[in-house]
C-alpha cells in the first residue's frame, strides 16, 4: 500500500522559514517523479514544486521561484520542501503527490497523495 505522509508545517511570521518533508512508503521512490502542491481555503489546488527521479532537475512555480527550494533523498524514500521568505499568501495546506516516471504542473497527472500539511504565516 503506498503512503506518502507529510509533516514539517505550522505559523510561521512572514519572512520566517519551514521545511516540509514528504516521506513515501509502498513504492519505488526513484520510479516517481515528485511533486508539492498547495490548497488555500475556497481555491483549488495549485502546483508549487516538482523533481525528477534523479533529483537533477527541478520545476517552480513563478509565486515560489527563487523563495522555495525542491529536493530529495532516495536513499531516504523522502522529498522535501525548503521554503525562506515566506509570505502571508503561502498560507495553505501542501500536499505532495507521487508521478510515475516524469513530473506535472497538473494534479491531475499524479497517481499519489498525501494527505497535506498545514502552512499558515502570519504578517
Amino acid at each position: 500500500q503506498v503512503q506518502l505522509v507529510e509533516s514539517g508545517g505550522g505559523l510561521v511570521q512572514a519572512g520566517g522559514s519551514l521545511r516540509l518533508s514528504c516521506a513515501a512508503s509502498g513504492l519505488t521512490f526513484n520510479s516517481f517523479g515528485m511533486g508539492w502542491f498547495r490548497q488555500a481555503p475556497g481555491k483549488e489546488r495549485e502546483f508549487v514544486a516538482a523533481i525528477i527521479r534523479s533529483g537533477s532537475g527541478t520545476y517552480y512555480a513563478e509565486s515560489v521561484k527563487g523563495r522555495f527550494t525542491i529536493s530529495r533523498d532516495n536513499a531516504k524514500n523522502t522529498v522535501y520542501l525548503q521554503m525562506n521568505s515566506l509570505k502571508p499568501e503561502d498560507t495553505a495546506v501542501y500536499y505532495c503527490g507521487a508521478k510515475r516516471m516524469s513530473i506535472a504542473t497538473t494534479m491531475n497527472a499524479y497517481d499519489y497523495w498525501g494527505q497535506g500539511t498545514q502552512v499558515t504565516v502570519s504578517s
